[in-house]
């Protein structure tokens, strides 16, 4: 058994079942996309005709995709600035809980545990104009919801299903986070007569930047691509686009449109998109963090 530790194919061999998988349903996949955005082929995949990059030209010169990609980038900021917001203010006052602790952050991770498309069921009816709750409570005080007519209005409420979902993955780290920084650097700025909010700004924000950074990359990698179920779910992209993004396009024109050409080339910018975005934060917010 020791031989067989210490021999060099060892730790291929404890990683080759996560290898596979990765290679088949990920690494695999995205070559095929990127093949298959230089080629325009039929509705059957039966003949396909190399064309460069006409495909990549044709989808920046849509105004559709630029108006989607607008609509993506207020989609997905919002959606990972509102999650990481609210996750922390809940993280800050489950700490503080003594009684009952266990059971208010069992509550509070739940949701992450429901599939993105059934929490999208579960606000379309909360939200659902003739049916839901919510927009009896709105009309009371004069606001007229109809998500199924106002754009604004079926962006706010997938944001805030999506918001729902991730806040849950948010509180986790947060709470580990706040749970790790030492009383005794809280207790001696009290001493000094330090108010909750300085504390926590001078003190606490700043020792849970690495957590925030983490948080930051990975809600807006959660916003651009695990929101499909979501938002299919509740409005399918309308009405009239406004809740479109790059990924649902990417379904929209590859799947139902059957434009296998225009949807790997979607595909292929949208993963370019992403990278870059990572880029960015990695080179400028990162310098902000305090580890």
């Amino acid at each position: 058994m020791a031989h067989f530790n210490r021999h060099p194919i060892t730790p291929w061999l404890l990683m080759a079942p996560q290898l596979i998988i990765v290679g088949v349903f990920f690494f695999w996949p995205a070559f095929q996309a990127i093949e298959q955005a230089f080629y325009i082929e039929d509705a059957f995949g039966l003949s396909r005709e190399f064309t460069g990059l006409t495909n990549f030209i044709s989808v920046l010169s849509e105004p559709e995709y630029l108006e989607t990609l607008w609509t993506t980038m207020v989609f997905s900021f919002s959606v990972a600035l509102g999650a990481m917001a609210l996750a922390l203010g809940m993280a800050v006052l489950a700490d503080r809980v003594i009684r009952g602790a266990n059971t208010y952050k069992t509550f509070l991770i739940w949701p992450y545990a429901v599939a993105p498309a059934v929490a999208g069921v579960l606000w379309l009816f909360l939200f659902d104009p003739t049916l839901g709750i919510l927009p009896e409570l709105l009309s009371a005080i004069g606001i007229d919801w109809n998500h199924n007519l106002n754009g604004n209005q079926a962006l706010l409420l997938v944001v805030l299903a999506s918001i729902w979902k991730q806040m849950s993955y948010n509180f986790v780290f947060f709470l580990a986070g706040l749970q790790a920084i030492p009383k005794s650097l809280l207790e001696a700025a009290a001493m000094d007569r330090a108010g909750p909010w300085r504390r926590f700004w001078t003190i606490t924000f700043p020792l849970l930047s690495p957590t925030s950074f983490f948080l930051l990359v990975m809600n807006v990698v959660y916003a651009f691509f695990e929101t499909f179920g979501t938002i299919d779910a509740t409005t399918s992209g309308g009405p009239g686009g406004s809740t479109r993004t790059l990924v649902y396009k990417v379904y929209e024109d590859g799947f139902v449109g059957q434009d296998l050409g225009s949807s790997a080339a979607q595909s292929v910018l949208l993963m370019v998109i992403v990278g870059v975005l990572t880029l960015i934060q990695f080179k400028y917010v990162e310098k902000k963090v305090q580890y």
